[in-house]
């Protein structure tokens, strides 16, 4: 049931909330600072792209914070405006609910990106 899910998802929004994480993954990339950052965000264009089936769990340290910090001012609060718009006009329809708490789940994520890791459940 969830690679049904991935495939509809993709189709009504993933593929342009993968598209924004592996854009933020390449500006971030461009210096030799940023890399981390970069491949924290190419790990979430994953998820992006095939959020069903998979859960997040957050937790971190001092270091965690400091990086999301950095990150909410500089690329996390357009990303989460993006997926909290987009999960918004999702729940409008009965049929979008479950696509638009996915958009929730990003947005959370796009907050808080650094100390977080995947689980497949």
């Amino acid at each position: 049931m969830s690679a049904f899910g991935n495939i509809i998802w993709f189709i009504c929004g993933g593929f342009f909330s993968a598209l924004s994480w592996l854009l933020a993954g390449i500006l971030w990339s461009i210096t030799i600072i940023g890399l981390p950052v970069g491949k924290q965000c190419f790990k979430f264009a994953a998820l992006a792209a095939c959020p069903f089936g998979k859960e997040i769990v957050y937790g971190g340290g001092a270091g965690s914070l400091i990086l999301n910090i950095f990150w909410m001012i500089l690329t996390g609060i357009p990303m989460a405006l993006e997926s909290l718009v987009m999960g918004v006009l999702l729940c409008i329809t009965i049929i979008g609910i479950p696509f638009g708490l996915q958009h929730f789940k990003m947005a959370k994520l796009a907050l808080m990106p650094f100390g977080s890791q995947i689980i497949y459940t």
